[in-house]
């Protein structure tokens, strides 16, 4: 089973990447859909939400509001830092339980860690191979402001709470450039599954 670390920028389209790895077979861990699932009413982790944050980041049937929460964390760094402490440990153990599983399952090809944070927060050693996904910044805030109506200034807020693309990069095994056309992002996600997930390959992985 090969371990492939997804990340890259915010808008810079991982989703889009994940999506044409996991139609070639892969089982996608999304740290987005993990944390949602992590905050949901009564769970630890939306009552350490509530106690840190207040109730004013809950909407009417007590879910989070997540645009109003990010509202608040990407305006002060310490706030942002807290909550990170909140979540990103419950998704990365997650996370690990869900390699372990499968590894124990034994047929499984291939596994994308969708992960934004993922060189942040250390998980890097996770992954046989680190993919980062890149666009350009008028690409990022374009594909932004159409999926969830971000101003530029959210946009920036959360490139800021993320390490600088080019140095996401200088630590990648391989780049996928989604600035053009989905044919073309399709045409380099084929070429990197048959890199990574061919039989060979897999095999080379198992005994690391």
């Amino acid at each position: 089973m090969v371990v492939i670390g997804l990340t890259g920028g915010v808008g810079t389209g991982k989703s889009t990447v994940a999506g044409m790895l996991k139609r070639r077979g892969a089982v996608v861990l999304d740290a987005d859909r993990i944390a949602h699932d992590a905050i949901r009413p009564g769970r630890p982790a939306w009552r350490d939400v509530v106690r840190a944050f207040g109730p004013a980041v809950l909407r009417a049937d007590r879910t989070v509001n997540r645009r109003c929460l990010a509202a608040v964390v990407f305006a002060d760094p310490a706030k942002r830092r807290r909550l990170e402490r909140i979540i990103h440990p419950r998704v990365m153990r997650t996370i690990r339980g869900e390699l372990a599983r499968l590894r124990r399952g034994g047929r499984t090809q291939a596994v994308v860690l969708d992960v934004p944070l993922l060189v942040e927060v250390g998980a890097r050693r996770l992954a046989d191979a680190l993919v980062v996904v890149t666009a350009s910044k008028a690409t990022q805030r374009r594909r932004l402001a159409k999926k969830h109506g971000w101003s530029r200034r959210e946009v920036d807020a959360r490139s800021k709470a993320q390490w600088d693309l080019a140095a996401k990069v200088a630590l990648a095994d391989h780049v996928v450039d989604n600035s053009g056309s989905v044919q073309r992002t399709r045409t380099q996600v084929e070429r990197l599954w048959n890199q990574l997930a061919a039989p060979s390959k897999r095999s080379s992985t198992s005994r690391r």
